[in-house]
Order: C-alpha cells, then structure tokens, then sequence
C-alpha cells in the first residue's frame, strides 16, 4: 500500500516529443533538400559545433563556470581519436570507426579529471583565469612536443579503414555527416537527461548560491568538478567527431580561437537554455562559414552581434523566444505584429546602410589602390568617388533614425500587453 501511494499520474509530455522528433527528423532529411556539398560541410559543422556548445553550457548554462579554455578538452580528445585511427589503420587492434569518438570523450573526461580537480576548487573569475592559462600551457605544449601533437603541421589521418559494414566506409561525406548526427542526437538527449538528474540539479543550485548549497551538506568543489569532467567527456566526443570529419588535426583544435568561439556561440544562443547553445551553433557556423565565403568582414559582423547581444538580450536568442511564449498563449500577439514587421522593414535599411558602410570601408582600406571598383547588392560603383560613400552613410543615418521610432513602437507594444497579463492575473 506504501508503494502503491508513491505512484502517480504521469501525462505523456507530447510537446517534448514532438520537439525531440521533430529535431531528429529535421536533422535526417536536410541533406535531401540542400545537396550542394557547401550545404553538407556547413551542416557537419553545426553537428559539430552543437556537441560542444552544449557540453559548454554544461559548465557555463548550468554550472556557472565561465572557462576560457574548453577547447583544451576537444582538441585532446581530437588528438587521442586521430591517433587511434592511425593506429587502427596498421592493424594495431580493431575498433569500429563509429564508435571512435568514444576514444575522444574518454580522453576528455581524463584530462578533466586532471585539470579539473585544481580549476574547480574555485569559482567565478579565478576559475576563469586558471581555465585560460590551462588553455595557453596545452596550446605551448602542442608545439613543443611535435611526437605527439605533430608540432604546426599537425596529425592527419584516413577515416576509411577497415571493411565497410552495409556499404558504410565514411569516405562520402554524407556518411560522416549522418554519423555526426548520430552522436549529436545522442549526445543532445544524454546531456539533457544530466540536466533532470540530482547532479545537474545541484549544479544550478551551486551555480546560484554556493553558500546556501554547502550550508545544506553539499560539496560545492565535487559537483563543480563531476560537472567538468562530464563536460569534458562530450567535448572530447566532439573534438572526436571533428577529427573524423576533417581528417588532420592541429594546434588550433586546442587554441584560444576555438574556445573563445564556443563561448561566443552558447552566449548568442542563450547559456541559460538547454537549447539556446544549439541555436547559437547554427548561427555562428553560418557566419564563419556562409557569411565568411562572402565577405572577409564577417568577423565583424559576429563580433557586432555579439556586442548587441550582450547589451540588449543578455539571455541570448532563447530568451527571445521563451518571452513570447507566454505571449502566444494569452493570444496576444497580434499586438505585435505590425510593430515587428514595422521594426523588420527598418532594420532592413539600416542593416543595408550599415554593410555598405563596412564593405566600402574594407575595400578602400585593402584594395583602393589597384581595384577602386566594387560590386555591392548586384550595384557596381568605385569607391574612390564620393556619391557611394553619402548614399551608404544615408540609408545608415537614415536607417538608425526611423528604426528607433520602430523599437518605441514595440516598447509601447510590449508596455500594453504586460499590463493586459498583469490585469488578468489579478483577476
């Protein structure tokens, strides 16, 4: 009778299903609609790049721990995975090439444990600054000892080995990216369930008050340090997973650039979300990678948003998201439209203005003096003279005039319809 009291009624979450499905699936048949091989090198990435956003905010979202130096547990794990490859390859044992990303996200969690220990006895900056300098002495010694890390040239390797099972050798691409997705899936549903389990539960609790956490009999020290070393685990699967993609491995895998751009990415995303690191992966893959076979400037380009981000929506995009939520719910958007597509239309001309202000800018700062001609928005014009230059400076003026009427007009909006929900909640 005891038990029979614990038991309860548990509604089938649909809703989490058919987000879960609907990623799965969306995941599967994308390389059905866009088959241009640019399309399936960008979508590797963002696999990729999903793996280890996520395991970031494991330390970041979740456990408050803001590390400058993640990339030193992916690029470790990319290492230990290309080695075995090689090793695989000469017939020193057999391992499936599927499963190799295990190899990496065990030398992950290894070198988490390693570092982890000392950099979590300590939170908040000084964790920081001891994850940075982690990172600079990996990165010194991945040109130090050339036997292993192979010095600036790095290790290369050959992902088709062995005997293909079903047709399956991972020499297409689209068979690595359909492995990638494989790990992704797995990965995304295993780092969400550490989420609702007592650890990742602690982890916010040690996130949001260490003192009170202790005062209630938790070692703050060990659920910081579990939570690296599971984080760990995944970045090395993802570091893994780069390894096999790409096929060579370099002291960038473990570099500053690669850590500061998965910092990047989870906080455009949103850190506070279990999904905001995914949406920030797509994001920022799109600018390094679509953006950036554009223009040389997109580094800016991600750098401003970044910035905005910060200033206006510190939450990221999930947080943009979730606000609407309860929105919708009340039926209340309609309120919204015509200021949003008010502010869409505005920003259009700004961001217009803004582009051919940087664009122009680049192009006389580089290549003035042998090409002053340029071709922007299909329009081709020199440089040099100076209409271009009043009309760029115009839609920019012009563009930030009328975009901030728009932003007061969605203020007002949103002014209205929180009272509307203030009032309904009183009733």
């Amino acid at each position: 009778m005891t038990q029979l009291a614990k038991l309860k009624y548990s509604p089938l979450k649909l809703g989490r299903w058919f987000v879960w499905g609907g990623t799965a699936l969306l995941m599967i048949v994308l390389p059905l609609i866009l088959t241009a091989g640019f399309s399936l090198t960008l979508m590797s990435q963002i696999g990729v790049g999903i793996i280890f956003a996520l395991s970031y905010n494991m330390l970041l979202g979740q456990g408050g721990m803001l590390s400058f130096g993640h990339a030193v547990y992916s690029g470790l794990g990319a290492y230990f995975t290309v080695h075995a490859l090689n090793l695989i390859s000469k017939g020193a044992f057999y391992f499936p090439v599927t499963l190799t990303p295990l190899i990496g996200g065990l030398a992950g969690a290894v070198f988490g444990v390693i570092f982890g220990y000392v950099t979590t006895k300590k939170a908040g900056t000084t964790f920081a600054m001891i994850s940075l300098g982690i990172g600079e002495m990996v990165f010194a010694c991945s040109l130090m000892f050339s036997d292993f890390f192979g010095g600036e040239a790095g290790i290369s390797t050959n992902r088709v080995i062995g005997e293909s099972f079903l047709g399956v050798t991972y020499g297409p691409s689209l068979q690595v990216y359909y492995l990638i997705v494989g790990w992704a899936l797995l990965c995304m549903v295993a780092m969400y369930a550490w989420t609702q389990t007592p650890l990742g539960r602690m982890a916010n609790a040690v996130r949001d008050n260490p003192e009170r956490a202790e005062f209630v009999g938790y070692d703050t020290h060990m659920v910081r340090f579990l939570t690296l070393v599971l984080s760990g685990f995944f970045a090395g699967i993802a570091g893994g997973l780069s390894s096999i993609n790409y096929e060579i491995v370099t002291a960038e895998n473990v570099g500053a650039y690669r850590s500061a751009g998965v910092l990047i990415a989870t906080f455009i995303g949103g850190a506070g979300f279990f999904f905001g690191p995914i949406i920030g992966s797509i994001v920022f893959f799109i600018m390094l990678t679509a953006v950036g076979s554009i223009t040389q400037a997109w580094a800016f380009y991600l750098g401003l948003l970044f910035l905005l981000i910060v200033l206006y929506a510190p939450g990221g995009f999930a947080s943009l998201i979730v606000m609407h939520v309860p929105v919708i719910k009340a039926r209340l958007m309609r309120r919204l439209w015509l200021p949003y597509a008010a502010t869409l239309a505005t920003g259009l001309v700004l961001l217009g203005g803004l582009i051919s202000v940087v664009e122009m800018t680049y192009h006389f700062s580089i290549e003035a003096g042998t090409a002053p001609g340029m071709k922007l928005f299909g329009i081709a014009f020199d440089v040099t003279h100076t209409t271009p230059w009043a009309v760029a400076t115009g839609l920019l003026a012009g563009g930030f005039v009328i975009s901030r009427l728009a932003w007061n007009a969605v203020g007002r909006a949103w002014s209205d319809i929180v009272h509307i929900l203030q009032a309904r909640a009183a009733l």
